[in-house]
């Protein structure tokens, strides 16, 4: 029986120190480090780092809210925008998802991918807005796609 109780105990405080570890790790605060293709070429560039964490969480939730398509695509052209959630204390090690961001010909939506994991989405009208501003600074309905 005492052996038992002494099993139960260590389980909960095996669960107790597991739970807290993950919790505290997802509090961490985050940043978004974003690329930007140069010509049209697979070559890439810092862009903008996001540090705000009002931006960094709205982005987390437009993420969040998309039904992924499971597809693995060849796209004409590499992605015009690259970006990578990051914790901003470095002493955290987590495995990196890198989005690909491609701006649809009429300049109205974005189209994500994230090829790891064979997933793609195109964003509406009002989620693409929403996000390219975060991540560029710019409104997506003036920028100037390059032809490839």
């Amino acid at each position: 029986m005492k052996i038992q109780r002494l099993f139960l105990v260590l389980l909960a405080m095996f669960l107790f120190i597991v739970t807290g570890c993950v919790n505290g790790i997802e509090n961490e605060e985050q940043k978004i480090e974003v690329e930007k293709r140069i010509g049209d070429e697979n070559k890439y560039e810092d862009y903008k780092e996001i540090t705000n964490n009002e931006q960094v969480q709205e982005v987390k939730k437009i993420l969040d809210n998309i039904d992924w398509e499971i597809a693995k695509v060849n796209m004409a052209s590499p992605a015009d925008y690259r970006f990578v959630f990051q914790f901003k204390n470095p002493e955290i090690e987590a495995k990196a998802v890198l989005y690909e961001l491609w701006i649809s010909p009429n300049k109205d939506k974005v189209e994500l991918i994230i090829d790891a994991e064979s997933k793609y989405f195109q964003l509406n009208e009002e989620g693409s807005a929403v996000l390219f501003e975060i991540l560029t600074g710019g409104k997506l309905s003036e920028v100037v796609v390059e032809e490839s």
